[in-house]
């Protein structure tokens, strides 16, 4: 079997992580004697991070109407910065899954996060996607939107959206 976790600097997507490694890893290869172990009897998971690409707007300069675009030197920092964040989330997911003894591999995607996992769970045949919840109210998802309900609606498997614990929820 093979399933996808979507993760973010957040701190939901961290807890739906956990939610799937302690839920559907019970039978990991390292939780199970060497002589009951079967192939194919085990769940593989990759970790996805998703990257919004960088647009090179124009940035209105005054009143005279004038407008520049990001400098290449701008445009590099951000990528730079963008790389460095994901290492740091994925290498955070990785020891999660080396904590829980889950072996893991990581992915990191560019475009729109919801449409980018998407895509991914069919071009990797995944048997099932994990994604956190913000914990969003009706009115508040209508407007912000939701990778969750997104991917709840589009992707190509079985969706589980992982809500935050009770007193995360109420704390907002």
């Amino acid at each position: 079997m093979n399933a996808m976790v979507a993760v973010d600097e957040s701190d939901w997507s961290f807890y739906a992580l956990s939610w799937a490694l302690d839920h559907l890893f019970i039978n990991s290869p390292s939780t199970v004697e060497a002589s009951e172990r079967q192939e194919g009897d085990f769940w593989k998971v990759t970790v996805v991070h998703v990257t919004e690409p960088f647009h090179n707007f124009l940035y209105p300069a005054g009143t005279s109407g004038g407008a520049y675009y990001a400098t290449t030197s701008v445009v590099e920092s951000v990528k730079k910065a963008q790389e460095e964040t994901a290492a740091v989330i994925l290498s955070r997911a990785l020891q999660i899954c080396k904590d829980k003894m889950v072996q893991a591999e990581t992915l990191t995607m560019t475009g729109d996060p919801k449409d980018v996992i998407c895509q991914a769970t069919e071009q990797m045949h995944v048997d099932l996607l994990v994604v956190g919840s913000r914990g969003l109210g009706m009115v508040k998802r209508a407007f912000l939107g939701s990778v969750s309900d997104y991917c709840a609606h589009h992707a190509a498997c079985p969706v589980v959206i992982v809500k935050p614990p009770r007193e995360s929820a109420a704390t907002k």
